[in-house]
């Protein structure tokens, strides 16, 4: 089910969200298909579940080119219950965000190339390490930070780093033509 997404300035986007006790996995499961669902409908290639107004430590990932993100790189998508990143790469990179709960608005953010996550793929399995780089790593930093009560604004290094999605467009032509 497509649920709507709470928008910046819902309280709920800025506390950290609970962790997932080991009990009731079919909420849990429809809690993820609900994620993906509407992952999919906003073009999303990432959502939290703060994000749909359930504070629970719970993130999917499904990635693709889509409206929002052309160049999105393709990675099967997955959903990570209460995890925890135990290491970032000390190369960084610093690259365009956009977020579902702050429409149109893109912000230059820096974060690691490379991670490793302890976490569940599931309620009913053991933690398992995660490594994602590139985009995914991305991908997963920026929907880590939702869970901890932070939005990718807040990671921005100077307010001119902001733009909106009308002037990310012309920067991506701009770019692409230079390519």
């Amino acid at each position: 089910m497509v649920r709507p997404i709470i928008q910046m300035g819902n309280p709920l986007l800025r506390a950290p969200a609970q962790p997932i006790e080991a009990g009731d996995d079919t909420s849990i499961n429809e809690l993820i298909t609900d994620l993906f669902d509407t992952a999919a409908a906003t073009k999303g290639v990432g959502i939290a579940a703060p994000q749909i107004g359930v504070s629970l430590q719970v993130i999917v990932i499904a990635s693709g080119p889509n409206a929002r993100y052309p160049d999105a790189p393709v990675c099967d998508p997955f959903a990570v219950i209460n995890p925890v990143i135990q290491w970032m790469s000390g190369e960084t990179e610093k690259d365009w965000e956009g977020c579902l709960s702050i429409p149109e608005i893109r912000g230059l953010v820096t974060r690691s190339k490379r991670i490793k996550v302890l976490g569940r793929i599931s309620p009913a399995k053991e933690p398992v390490i995660l490594e994602y780089e590139g985009f995914a790593a991305r991908i997963f930093q920026h929907e880590m930070d939702h869970l901890q009560g932070k939005l990718f604004i807040d990671r921005v290094e100077s307010t001119l780093d902001l733009v909106t999605e009308q002037e990310y467009a012309i920067i991506r032509a701009a770019k692409d033509s230079s390519s």
